[in-house]
């Protein structure tokens, strides 16, 4: 069992992590600025590739879509056979195999972008949907880890905010907070639907700003869509890892608390 002074020490951590989260950088301001230009540049496939992540991702809340993972192969990095043994795992075994899948999945995504960067815009009806696909994956896998099963539907729609966090301006950086403390003890009220879930893609869109025009430039894109594929799934990977590691912090300190 974790001592009860590291899990607070790391929960701790975890807090100052969120309190860092509530305000944007100067790059990230800058890149949302000239989306409303991007969308005239973008290629009407482009456009109909994003309407279609809007029912993608409709559907992955409603039954788990196309994105569902392969948990055998994650059962076996822990060295467990089921979901239910994962929670009795220690901290540190989670966070080793939870730091593994995200090295590898950035590094899938650099090269993603740097593929699709190749030929310029028509290439980012390729990367778009491929992006997102794999940011839902990776945020379930990370769920797993943590010893969450991400078939259930109120797990999935914790995956979709743990997305929009990522995403997110200031003020709904606080707002998604404020819904995922409640998570735990009020996840039947709380999440029994998720209204907003159109708005998480239009954020994601609007995320690709500047830094997506410059990859709608032939070969150029190549630089730009490597950079800017590893940045967000960094940033991603961070947030599904930092969340799912408070639930689970949380939910290992409940075992101290007297009669339990």
């Amino acid at each position: 069992m974790d001592a009860k002074l590291q899990l607070q020490k790391e929960l701790k951590q975890i807090e100052q992590w969120e309190h860092s989260q509530k305000d944007l950088w100067f790059w990230e301001k800058l890149g949302r600025l000239p989306f409303q230009v991007l969308d005239k540049l973008t290629p009407k496939v482009v456009h109909r590739k994003l309407g279609q992540l809007l029912d993608e991702l409709g559907s992955y809340i409603q039954s788990g879509g196309q994105y569902l993972v392969n948990e055998k192969k994650i059962f076996t990095r822990l060295g467990v056979s089921s979901l239910a043994q994962v929670p009795h795992l220690p901290l540190e075994t989670m966070d080793r195999v939870c730091d593994e899948l995200i090295d590898a999945r950035v590094t899938f995504a650099q090269l993603q972008g740097a593929a699709t960067g190749i030929g310029g815009a028509l290439t980012l009806a390729v990367d778009i949907p491929a992006l997102l696909g794999l940011a839902l994956k990776t945020l379930q896998e990370i769920a797993i880890v943590y010893g969450y099963d991400p078939k259930e539907k109120e797990e999935r729609v914790f995956v979709v905010k743990c997305l929009q966090f990522a995403a997110a301006d200031i003020v709904g950086k606080k707002a998604i907070l404020d819904e995922l403390s409640s998570f735990s003890n009020e996840r039947g009220r709380v999440f029994s639907e998720l209204q907003g879930w159109r708005e998480v893609m239009m954020t994601f869109r609007d995320q690709y700003g500047w830094k997506k025009l410059f990859q709608a430039v032939p070969i150029i894109g190549v630089i730009f869509g490597s950079l800017f594929n590893k940045s967000f799934m960094e940033d991603i990977a961070e947030t599904g890892k930092m969340l799912y590691r408070k639930r689970r912090i949380i939910e290992k300190l409940k075992q101290f608390e007297p009669g339990i």
